[in-house]
């Protein structure tokens, strides 16, 4: 499985960005893809994620800023990130889990930057 995410980049305080996800090399329909972020000196934490038939799940600080949503034809995650904070910056990995196989992905990062 490859997953290539793209969309980050630098951007004012209360900025907007969309970030992209596309996987390849796997054919399996049950799936739960997600964003996951990571900023200097901290653990990853999940910003959110959704399953293939479309329930979702949010950190508490994304919430109502951040939407998360999928193309499952195209086999892609997108994630809109609204009302950027500084505290938002950091690298987002995309990530897709396979859950009848137990598999779980990674996609090599995308960095967003929020700063004046």
């Amino acid at each position: 499985v490859q997953l290539q995410a793209s969309g980050g980049g630098l951007v004012q305080p209360g900025g907007s960005l969309r970030l992209s996800c596309a996987a390849s090399g796997t054919n399996s329909g049950v799936t739960v893809m997600g964003w996951y972020r990571q900023a200097p000196g901290k653990q990853r934490e999940l910003v959110a994620d959704i399953s293939v038939g479309g329930r979702t799940n949010y950190a508490e600080s994304v919430k109502g800023r951040f939407t998360i949503s999928r193309d499952n034809v195209k086999k892609t995650v997108y994630l809109q990130v609204n009302s950027l904070k500084p505290e938002d910056t950091a690298v987002y990995y995309c990530n897709l889990n396979q859950v009848l196989l137990g598999v779980s992905s990674w996609g090599q990062g995308t960095l967003v930057t929020v700063s004046s």
